[in-house]
């Protein structure tokens, strides 16, 4: 190599190093200003942001949405806890709202930022409660029923509605759903409200099936847990409630076999109906509610009383009660739901 040779080569190495240099300075500057930025986001909103980690690549991969790190969970002040006080419900147990992409929650602040991106988004009050999954609130955006094709979403089953086809349905209650919670394996023990979570009101069968989808009222939540709360003020423990069947797709609640309380215009189809009893023991049994020493309708009635006590004092959670004994391989339980109208009935 000439003398010359090695000067030019020298040269290009000095380059390359003051290169190498300037862009290590330029990502620790780069870095030291979006710290500066979150922390004066943090100081105006009272949102702290969440690492920056890539988002799920398809909105069938909702495990990173409902990750404790994923950049969607945010944290609640002031603004935000009034948003979420009335979502709560009359129990102050409902942790989640859902919600159709492009549309708002009540009330909420500019800075409550929700992706139209189909998943879960939580919401916690500090850092340790992101992993108190009782207590941290979600916002479940839904998976529009346009994306329906022949009764099913993706490998999934629905079936259709009444009046999906056509007619007019006597009431807005009795109208198609809008859309629909996409539950997966990552997500199917978000906590909804204090003592259920989602999987507890699937329906039953296609059990291989991914991702599921599931109407949920909340509505019908709150009137539960108020039910809950009613039976512990008399005195009845509940560490444990069965939801023996929640949201029915049309194609169960119309399926061959036993379909007494499948009524047509169920309400379990529209997600503001459940089958529940106490099961402290999770024996898959009613449990005995007034201490008789045996389990029957009368322990039932239990709960249907405490519902009732629950409609009087909230009006606007008026719907079914009904009150079922023991048949075809389950125990007695009671049937709740929030259709707007009051219902009464014993089987």
């Amino acid at each position: 190599m000439t003398e010359r040779q090695e000067h030019i080569f020298t040269w290009i190495a000095v380059v390359v190093v003051l290169l190498f240099v300037t862009a290590w300075v330029g990502a620790i500057v780069t870095e030291r200003q979006q710290l500066r930025e979150e922390r004066e986001i943090q100081e105006r909103t009272g949102i702290t942001a969440a690492p920056r980690i890539a988002a799920p690549a398809s909105r069938h991969v909702t495990s990173g949405l409902t990750d404790p790190a994923a950049p969607k969970t945010a944290y609640m002040n002031e603004a935000i806890l009034k948003v979420l006080d009335p979502l709560r419900g009359e129990s102050g147990a409902v942790r989640f709202y859902p919600r159709l992409p492009g549309t708002e929650v009540p009330g909420a602040p500019p800075n409550l930022e929700i992706s139209d991106e189909p998943g879960i988004y939580k919401v916690a009050e500090t850092l340790n409660q992101v992993n108190e999954a009782r207590e941290q609130f979600n916002f479940f955006t839904l998976v529009p029923r346009t994306e329906k094709r022949a009764g099913k979403i993706g490998p999934y089953y629905l079936g259709n509605w009444p009046f999906e086809q056509g007619g007019k349905p006597r009431t807005a209650a009795y109208a198609p759903p809008s859309g629909f919670i996409e539950v997966t394996p990552e997500n199917q023990d978000t906590y909804v409200s204090e003592h259920f979570r989602l999987r507890d009101f699937l329906t039953k069968g296609q059990g291989n099936v991914w991702p599921k989808y599931l109407l949920l009222n909340a509505k019908m939540l709150d009137k539960l847990e108020l039910t809950i709360q009613e039976l512990e003020s008399k005195g009845i423990d509940v560490r444990h409630v069965t939801v023996m069947s929640g949201f029915r797709t049309p194609s169960y609640n119309h399926s061959g076999g036993n379909t007494a309380g499948r009524a047509n215009l169920s309400r379990h189809m529209y997600g503001d109906a459940a089958d529940v009893f106490v099961d402290n023991d999770r024996n898959g049994n009613m449990d005995d509610l007034n201490r008789d020493g045996r389990v029957d309708t009368r322990d039932a009635d239990v709960m249907a009383q405490a519902a009732e006590r629950v409609e009087r004092r909230y009006p606007s959670l008026v719907g079914g009660i009904g009150v079922y004994k023991a048949c075809c391989g389950h125990g007695p339980f009671m049937h709740v739901d929030v259709r707007g109208t009051r219902a009464r009935w014993r089987e």
